[in-house]
């Protein structure tokens, strides 16, 4: 654990890389991510605690907000209206999901003077979404060694300003967390039994395991309702995912002065394995499916880029296709170019 973690609560830069309100890769634009950070005091009995213990990820948030003001991550109840619009109404509302991908084709026509091909737009939307919606996740687990157990109906978004909701609930921690049952760290006035919502695994790699069921639990239902939209199929959908989750943590990394071991973890956490039981491999088995399906295994980073180059040091494993409304808009890490 980096003396930089923060676990169980917050310890109050360096250039990213694919920001939060790009296409799939270049830089950020102007629209407004400052974290505003919410945490709630929970009275038990006599004593009282704060949602570090009891939670998942409010005190993540809040120090990705001091290095990342384009992003408002605020604990709170999903809401909708004034331009909010809820998980629970993007996955089960097509008109909703069209409202926030219509938001990305005005931007598109504005950026790139021509409109998006449908299809594009709604890729880039996917990518605003999952981008940010995925730290929800991967930022607890790699500042706190908690990972949110959360369903879209959980968060809500609001594109226009660039803020988002979350309605921290259950989450896996290690056995050490003081929120463990049984865990000697609790505070002393902290009476038995321990907070609910905390789930213990066994160790890191269980934790890793519980990181990416989480994030496909909440992103299948969401890859669903885009499918139509984005007009492609699940393993490419799964491959969008794949890369939104790893650039998100990336780019947080590099922000936080941890670029290194976010890229390591990031490696370890979708390396190609084998999931299932020991032994050899049955000859008439199809391929063996790797351990962190559905996402595409191998995180695709390369030896980092220097000297200006304009080669990414990351092989994405999709193509956002922005290339189609700019032919020189072509991402530096794009699998088009780098696995050509």
């Amino acid at each position: 654990m980096s003396a930089h973690s923060i676990r169980p609560t917050p310890v109050a830069t360096a250039v990213g890389r694919t920001g939060p309100d790009t296409g799939s890769a270049g830089p950020a634009t102007a629209t407004s991510l400052t974290t505003t950070f919410t945490t709630a005091t929970t009275a038990h009995g006599t004593a009282t605690f704060t949602t570090a213990f009891t939670t998942a990820g409010p005190a993540a948030y809040r120090r990705l907000g001091e290095v990342l003001p384009a992003l408002r991550v605020r604990c709170a109840p999903p809401r909708s209206g004034r331009g909010w619009l809820a998980g629970a109404d993007l996955v089960a509302r097509p008109a909703a999901l069209r409202e926030l991908i219509s938001h990305d084709a005005r931007q598109g026509l504005a950026r790139y003077g021509q409109p998006l091909r449908p299809d594009v737009a709604a890729g880039i939307g996917l990518h605003r979404l999952v981008w940010p919606a995925a730290l929800l996740f991967t930022l607890p687990w790699f500042l706190e060694r908690r990972v949110p157990l959360l369903a879209p109906g959980d968060i809500a978004v609001r594109r226009r300003t660039g803020e988002l909701t979350v309605r921290p609930g259950a989450f896996l921690c290690l056995p050490d967390d003081p929120a463990a049952p049984g865990a000697a760290a609790l505070p002393a006035a902290l009476p038995a039994p321990p907070p609910p919502g905390a789930r213990t695994v066994p160790d890191e790699a269980a934790l890793a395991t519980g990181l990416r069921s989480a994030l496909a639990d909440f992103l299948t239902p969401v890859l669903d309702a885009f499918r139509p939209e984005v007009r492609r199929g699940p393993r490419t959908l799964w491959a969008m995912a794949t890369d939104a989750v790893i650039e998100g943590l990336w780019y947080a990394g590099s922000l936080l002065g941890e670029e290194e071991r976010a890229r390591t973890e990031l490696a370890a956490l979708f390396a190609p394995g084998v999931s299932g039981a020991s032994g050899p491999p049955d000859p008439r088995a199809a391929r063996p499916a790797p351990e962190c399906a559905p996402f595409t295994p191998g995180a695709g980073f390369t030896a980092p880029a220097s000297g200006g180059t304009e080669r990414s040091d990351r092989c994405r494993a999709s193509c956002c296709l922005v290339y189609t409304a700019r032919a020189e808009a072509m991402c530096a890490g794009c699998p088009r170019v780098t696995r050509g």
